[in-house]
């Protein structure tokens, strides 16, 4: 394995991209799966909040805009709203959730993400008042340490130690709840976000490596990529600035999914051809070589 960290081509990406995205879109499009709301959920409110919070709680290996339509329909149907809140998760029964949640494919694997809604939904109920706002608080909005409390904080269950928030403690989907918080719920609040990580999933991966910001010789699974891709993106921000802030490595985040989605995902995996090319944002950028991603498994020649 040959890999290499083109922090100074990052930086040049990182300001197209951004600026692109913030203006005309990348491909035309600057909308995000979770930026529409379910009927009637305010902005900023608690209905919002668990509805971002539990639904990027299961997404893990799936369709984002999918997932995040199936999500707004289950909460805007009266007999499945109940999922969305902390108290009715309680006191309803585990087989009663996994039935509701598959009415509009919420769930792909119905015990496994039935588990970790109710888990992650009965933790907030239980220790932090019904509010996820309360455990932001208790850790003083410090990102850092709120992605260490989710990896680690834990609670008795049926009379052994179990995770409080199973796969939004994950190093993608943790991440990616403190910008949508940031982002889409609107909190001001959270501190130390230049800590946190790119949620690196698929579209910011392949996207990192067609643009040649992280390239080289690997045949191995994507996930060997990740660490690279996530300090490639670190190190690459540093020194920019948007809006009178330091930027930081959230800030790319949605460029890199739209650059993915609707363009690099259409280049040729051999051959590095790409047919959206000439109405793409990045094609200076855009790499020749070998980028296949399967299954899993990553083969890069760059």
């Amino acid at each position: 394995m040959s890999i290499i960290i083109d922090t100074e081509r990052g930086k040049r990406v990182a300001e197209l991209l951004y600026n692109s995205f913030s203006t005309t879109g990348i491909h035309g499009r600057a909308d995000m799966p979770e930026d529409i709301t379910p009927n009637s959920v305010v902005r900023g409110s608690l209905d919002h909040i668990f509805f971002i919070t539990l639904t990027v709680s299961i997404d893990y290996q799936r369709d984002a805009p999918s997932l995040w339509g199936s999500s707004r329909k289950t909460f805007n149907d009266p007999k499945t709203r109940y999922l969305f809140d902390p108290k009715s998760l309680h006191e309803t029964s585990f087989r009663e959730i996994v039935k509701d949640m598959q009415k509009y494919e919420l769930s792909k694997k119905p015990q496994k993400d039935a588990n970790i809604w109710r888990t992650v939904g009965i933790t907030f109920y239980k220790k932090w008042e019904g509010d996820p706002c309360n455990f932001l608080k208790n850790c003083n909005w410090d990102s850092s340490l709120i992605l260490k409390r989710l990896r680690n904080d834990t609670h008795l269950y049926n009379g052994r130690l179990v995770l409080d928030y199973p796969y939004l403690r994950g190093p993608k989907i943790g991440p990616l709840w403190l910008r949508m918080l940031r982002d889409n719920v609107g909190m001001a609040q959270l501190r130390n976000m230049k800590s946190v990580p790119i949620p690196v999933d698929i579209h910011v991966a392949r996207a990192t490596l067609t643009t040649g910001i992280v390239r080289g010789s690997i045949e191995d699974r994507l996930g060997e990529l990740f660490e690279y891709i996530r300090k490639a993106w670190f190190e690459s921000v540093k020194g920019l600035s948007i809006k009178s802030r330091p930027m930081i490595a959230l800030d790319v985040d949605e460029p890199l999914w739209h650059l993915s989605k609707y363009g690099c995902s259409n280049r040729d995996k051999t051959t590095g051809y790409c047919p959206v090319t000439n109405r793409c944002e990045a094609r200076e950028f855009c790499i020749k070589g070998t980028i296949k991603i399967e299954n899993g498994v990553v083969e890069l020649e760059t």
